[in-house]
C-alpha cells in the first residue's frame, strides 16, 4: 500500500518537471530563432548593397561623401562611423570618472547617504526617456555651447555630453556592485598595514575592481553607440567629418532614422541604410565579446 502511494505522489511531480522542461526548451528555441532571424534579415538586406547593387565595401567604409541622389550616387559612411565612435567614446570619458567617484562615495565614504539618496537619484536617470535628454540638451547644452564656444552649439561635444548623462547610471550601478562585492579582508588588510583610506581606494579597490569597471564602461559605450533620438537632436546631422568638437556631425543611427522612411524598399539607398544597420549590429557583437572577455578576467 505504501509503494502505491509513493507512485501516486511521484507521478504528478514527474509530469510537472516534464512540462517545465518542455516550456523552457520552447522559450529558449523561440529566443534563438528570433535572434538568428534578426541577424539573417539585417545581414541579407545589408549585404545586398554589395552583392546586388554593386557598391564597393571599401568605398562604403572609407568614403567621405554621402550623396545617394548624386550622379553618380555616393555612399561614403565614414563620417557616420566617425561620429558614432567619437560621441560614444567621448561620452564614456566624461561619464567613467563621475560614475566611479559616485560609486566610491556611496560605498566607501558615505554608505548611508549614498544608498538612501544618491543611488535612487542615479537609477532614476536610467528611466528618463531619450527624447527628454535630447530636449534638455537642445534647450540647455546647445545654447550654453553657443555662448561659450564658436559655432552654433550643435556638434560632437553636445552629443557626447548628453550621452554621458544617459550612460552614467549604467557605469555607476556596475561600479557600485563591484565595490560592494569586494571581500572585507582586502581593505582590512590594507588598513592593518598602515594605509590610509585614499591609499586603499587607489592601490587596492581600483585595481581589484578594474575589470568590472571596464565592463560598465563598455556597456555604456554600447548603449551610447546605438542611441539615436537624443544624439540626433543635438549633433547637427551633417554628413561630414568635423574638424572641431563644436561642428555639426552625424552618426549611424541618425543617418538611418532620418532617411529610412524616405526610401523605397529594395532601392540602392535603402540597401545602403541597411548596410549601416549591419555595421551597428556587428559593433554590438564586438562590444558583447569585449564584455565577455572582461568578465572572464574578474578576480574578486
Amino acid at each position: 500500500m505504501k509503494k502505491s502511494n509513493d507512485r501516486e505522489v511521484a507521478t504528478p511531480h514527474l509530469a510537472e518537471e516534464w512540462v517545465g522542461k518542455v516550456y523552457t526548451f520552447i522559450c529558449i528555441l523561440f529566443l534563438i530563432i528570433t535572434i538568428f532571424s534578426m541577424v539573417y534579415f539585417v545581414a541579407s538586406k545589408g549585404l545586398s548593397t554589395f552583392l546586388v547593387n554593386g557598391v564597393n565595401v571599401k568605398d562604403l567604409l572609407t568614403g567621405l561623401k554621402w550623396k545617394p541622389d548624386g550622379e553618380p550616387p555616393m555612399f561614403g559612411a565614414l563620417p557616420f562611423i566617425f561620429g558614432s565612435f567619437s560621441t560614444s567614446i567621448l561620452a564614456a570619458i566624461i561619464a567613467a570618472p563621475l560614475g566611479f567617484c559616485a560609486a566610491v562615495f556611496m560605498i566607501e565614504l558615505s554608505p548611508k547617504i549614498g544608498r538612501t539618496f544618491m543611488q535612487p537619484v542615479i537609477e532614476l536617470l536610467a528611466g528618463i526617456p531619450s527624447v527628454v535628454y535630447g530636449f534638455v540638451g537642445l534647450s540647455v547644452v546647445v545654447p550654453l555651447f553657443r555662448d561659450i564656444f564658436p559655432g552654433q552649439g550643435v556638434g560632437i561635444a553636445a552629443g557626447a555630453l548628453v550621452l554621458a548623462f544617459m550612460i552614467l547610471p549604467t557605469i555607476t550601478t556596475i561600479a557600485t556592485d563591484a565595490l560592494a562585492s569586494l571581500p572585507a579582508g582586502l581593505k582590512e588588510g590594507s588598513y592593518a598595514l598602515g594605509a590610509t583610506r585614499w591609499q586603499t581606494i587607489y592601490r587596492i579597490v581600483l585595481p581589484t575592481t578594474l575589470p568590472a569597471q571596464m565592463t560598465g564602461i563598455v556597456l555604456g559605450i554600447a548603449r551610447a553607440f546605438g542611441e539615436a533620438l537624443a544624439v540626433q537632436m543635438v549633433i547637427g546631422n551633417a554628413p561630414h567629418i568635423p574638424h572641431s568638437l563644436f561642428q555639426s556631425a552625424s552618426t549611424l543611427t541618425s543617418a538611418i532614422t532620418l532617411s529610412m522612411g524616405n526610401t523605397a524598399m529594395g532601392s540602392v539607398q535603402n540597401n545602403a541604410l541597411w548596410s549601416l544597420a549591419l555595421i551597428l549590429m556587428m559593433m554590438t557583437f564586438v562590444f558583447v565579446f569585449i564584455i565577455r572577455w572582461l568578465e572572464g578576467r574578474k578576480k574578486l
